[in-house]
């Protein structure tokens, strides 16, 4: 079974419901009306329902079944704006429950609060709003101090043995990480990798240099995360700095990697060390390697969070909460 068969089927074994907070868009619509009959999860739908209604009339899809909300009617509002209330501290309850009457923080509250396994947005919200919703209502899981991005990339056919998934991070969020937000992505790409994969995460930091084989103050940045994350996490196989080729070619590593390595030439989360080469190498991978390209997903969150493209099609809204929900 392929990895994207595998997570479509713990997806529909786990039964998981998620949040769709951007219920005025004709996309999440008739997504909504896909997973739930493809039993993939239990979509909820926050809006107007008479709005949502007319859409779906329109999309000519069912909407039997599927929950829809209207935080501003909802009995549940007072009491997720008291408990975002507590969790913020300097928020009074009555800002905190105008906030929670907001699509996306009511969506995150219901996740916060166990209503809802995830919350799936973007279609109608820039990223930066997604992700500020999240940390207001979920945060950041523990010892992690940014959120994070990660594509899942399948290779066809990877050095003639078949199809090969790897992770790939940050390519959308993080335009120029420190060191220690370099580890953070890192840990929290181990993290996904371990929920997607079915296979024990190895993680390579990325550069233009092996093991030395060039100076420079990109590079200590690199090294210098890597230590971060060994200190943080020692059982993690995890390794570099490493160009490309060293990380996923088993025969370049034997000859540039001359110590022991759990990661050298069979990585499959790769941490770039910008956004800029994050971003050129996975859509480089999908245009010029005919890789599938699945993402972006945030990461690093308390709870699941994820993102979609506002480009982004039905097909890609289902198969984005499809993988949400049949990962960790």
């Amino acid at each position: 079974m392929g990895l994207l068969d595998r997570l479509l089927d713990n997806a529909r074994r786990r039964d998981r419901k998620i949040v769709l907070p951007e219920g005025d868009d004709a996309r999440i619509v008739a997504a909504a009306a896909r997973l739930k009959a493809g039993k993939l999860a239990r979509p909820v739908l926050v809006g107007a329902p008479d709005a949502i209604g007319k859409m779906a009339g329109q999309e000519n899809v069912s909407l039997d079944g599927i929950d829809i909300v209207d935080p501003r009617s909802d009995a549940r509002l007072k009491h997720y704006g008291a408990a975002l209330s507590q969790a913020r501290g300097s928020m009074t309850p009555a800002t905190a429950t105008r906030l929670a009457g907001k699509p996306l923080y009511f969506g995150g509250m219901m996740v916060r609060q166990g209503d809802a396994d995830a919350m799936v947005a973007g279609c109608a919200n820039p990223t930066r709003r997604v992700i500020e919703a999240g940390l207001m209502t979920c945060g950041l899981a523990e010892g992690i101090a940014l959120p994070s991005s990660y594509f899942l990339i399948v290779v066809p056919d990877f050095l003639g043995k078949g199809p090969k998934p790897f992770v790939f991070a940050d390519c959308a969020v993080n335009a120029d990480p420190s060191a220690s937000e370099l580890a953070d992505i890192a840990i929290a790409s181990a993290r996904s990798a371990q929920g997607l994969l079915g296979e024990t995460p190895r993680v390579a930091m990325l550069s233009f240099s092996t093991k030395g084989s060039a100076q420079h103050a990109r590079i200590d940045k690199v090294r210098e995360a890597l230590a971060i994350v060994r200190r943080r996490q020692p059982d993690l196989a995890i390794d570099g700095e490493f160009q490309a080729d060293a990380a996923l070619v088993p025969g370049v590593a034997e000859k540039k990697v001359k110590e022991p390595s759990a990661v050298a030439g069979q990585a499959n989360v790769l941490i770039f060390p910008d956004l800029d080469s994050g971003n050129i190498a996975y859509k480089l991978t999908q245009w010029l390697g005919g890789a599938q390209a699945i993402g972006p997903f945030l990461q690093g969150f308390a709870k699941p969070i994820s993102d979609l493209s506002r480009g982004a099609s039905v097909d890609d809204i289902v198969t984005t909460c499809a993988v949400v929900a049949g990962s960790g």
